[in-house]
C-alpha cells in the first residue's frame, strides 16, 4: 500500500474522495494535496498536508519538495459542455494548461520514480471522451486523448526499461457525486468509485475503464464500427440529457 502520496486536485471531487479513504488507513503517513482550490478545515487533519497552486502556473519547483512520496495521483481538470463555435478562443489555451500539459509537466518531474526499481504508484484521471469523438466536449475530448496517448506510450517505455511501475490511465464517463459540473462534492457517492479507483493505482495496472462492460465496451465498439453514427448519437444524447445549458 502506498504511504506518502501526493494529490494534485485533492480539495475535492474524487480526488478529495481518495484522500480521504488514504488519511484513514494506519498504514497512511502522509497524504499532501496541492490544488488551487483550499482544502476545506473539516477535511484537515494530523496525516494530511494541503498547499495551493494553480496548475496554470510557469513555475513548477513546489514539486521538488515531495521527493518522499511512493504515490502520485492526478485528478486536476475541468470540462464545460458546448458546442465548440460558442467556446471563446482563450478557452482553448485554459483547456490544455489545465487538463493535459500539467499533468506530463508532473510526470515528468517524478518520471526518475516511474523508472525506479521501487514501486512507485501513479495514477492519472483521464476520460472515457478521449477515445471517441464527444460532440459538445470537442476541446475537453481533445484534451483527454493527448493524455491518454501519452500515457500509453510512457507505459511502454517503462515497460522496454525494465520498469514494473506504470502510469494507470483511469477514463471513467460522467461520475456522480463530484463537483466535475460545478456541483458539491458528496463523498457517500463517490467513495466506492473512490476505493476501486485506488486498487486500480495500487495493483499497478494501466487502465481502468469504470462500467466497461456494462456501458462502454458496447459504445466502443459502436464508435469503431462508425466513428461518424456514434457521433451523432452522442450529439443527441447529450443534447436531449437536459446536461446542456
Amino acid at each position: 500500500m502506498m504511504k506518502r502520496i501526493l494529490i494534485v486536485g485533492g480539495a475535492n471531487g474524487i480526488g478529495l474522495s481518495m484522500a480521504q479513504i488514504l488519511v484513514k488507513r494506519e498504514t497512511t503517513e502522509k497524504v499532501y494535496i496541492v490544488d488551487k482550490a483550499p482544502l476545506a478545515d473539516e477535511f484537515k487533519n494530523e496525516k494530511t498536508e494541503s498547499v495551493e497552486f494553480n496548475l496554470t502556473s510557469s513555475d513548477y519547483s513546489i514539486f521538488d519538495k515531495y521527493n518522499d512520496i511512493d504515490g502520485l495521483i492526478i485528478t486536476a481538470g475541468f470540462g464545460r459542455l458546448a458546442l465548440f463555435k460558442d467556446v471563446p478562443e482563450e478557452m482553448i489555451d485554459a483547456y490544455f494548461n489545465v487538463n493535459t500539459i500539467p499533468v506530463i509537466r508532473i510526470v515528468k518531474h517524478f518520471y526518475d520514480k516511474l523508472l525506479g526499481e521501487t514501486k512507485f504508484c501513479c495514477g492519472v484521471m483521464v476520460s472515457i471522451a478521449g477515445y471517441m469523438s464527444s460532440p459538445f466536449f470537442s476541446l475537453y475530448g481533445a484534451t483527454k486523448a493527448a493524455l491518454r496517448v501519452f500515457i500509453e506510450s510512457v507505459n511502454v517505455e517503462l515497460e522496454k526499461a525494465g520498469s514494473k511501475n506504470r502510469i494507470l490511465n483511469v477514463s471513467p464517463g460522467s461520475l456522480k457525486g463530484t463537483s466535475f459540473n460545478q456541483e458539491k462534492t458528496d463523498l457517500s457517492v463517490t467513495e466506492p468509485m473512490a476505493t476501486e479507483i485506488l486498487n486500480h493505482i495500487e495493483a499497478q495496472d494501466d487502465l481502468f475503464i469504470p462500467q466497461y462492460e456494462e456501458i462502454f465496451k458496447q459504445v466502443l465498439e459502436r464508435y469503431h464500427k462508425d466513428f461518424r453514427e456514434e457521433g451523432r448519437h452522442s450529439y443527441d444524447y447529450k443534447l436531449n440529457s437536459g446536461r446542456v445549458k
